[in-house]
């Protein structure tokens, strides 16, 4: 019987991905919160992955980016929901703490609900702030996914938007 993981619309990026690392001869580690180990899971699919993948963590609560993300009271007290400079932050120390070549980090709403007051447009369900960081800097992107609420399928988009990132970065010769 066939695996079905990963989803099929994560197979084939995670297979250009690994096999662009792997020609590298380069590593990547993983920084991600409303994908909820997605990234990570699908990139350690891939035979050989242990060539390529230095580790990751999923941050979904601010708890767990104070203990390993190096948040601080202050980082929370300011939190207004998932943006670019947050998962810049977030992939910038994770690369640094596991000594990757590459960091990927994510954080979005997967829905079904989202809001909080003022902080709609970073609420939306299918909103996904994006990061890779390299040794030259670190690329931002952000998308909305056009799915709503649509929990599980936001969170497949938001795994496959960000190593469509990292293939984007490492193609690009990872001038940012």
């Amino acid at each position: 019987m066939a695996s079905t993981f990963p989803p099929p619309e994560l197979r084939e990026i995670v297979q250009e991905v690994a096999s662009l690392l792997q020609e590298r001869k380069e590593t990547i580690s993983v920084a991600e919160t409303a994908a909820g180990g997605l990234i990570s899971a699908a990139l350690l699919s891939f035979p050989g992955a242990s060539r390529f993948y230095r580790g990751g963590l999923t941050l979904y609560t601010l708890e767990a980016r104070v203990a390993f993300a190096g948040w601080t009271k202050q980082d929370i007290e300011d939190y207004a929901g998932p943006t670019t400079d947050i998962v810049k932050g977030l992939a910038e120390h994770t690369r640094a703490t596991l000594g990757s070549t590459w960091t990927v980090s994510e954080s979005g709403t997967a829905g079904p609900g989202g809001g909080v007051q003022g902080t709609e447009r970073y609420r939306e369900p299918g909103f996904v702030a994006l990061a890779v960081a390299g040794e030259k800097g670190t690329e931002v992107r952000e998308l909305v996914t056009g799915l709503g609420g649509d929990r599980e399928g936001n969170m497949v988009r938001f795994a496959v938007e960000a190593l469509k990132l990292v293939r984007d970065t490492i193609k690009d010769g990872g001038k940012l």
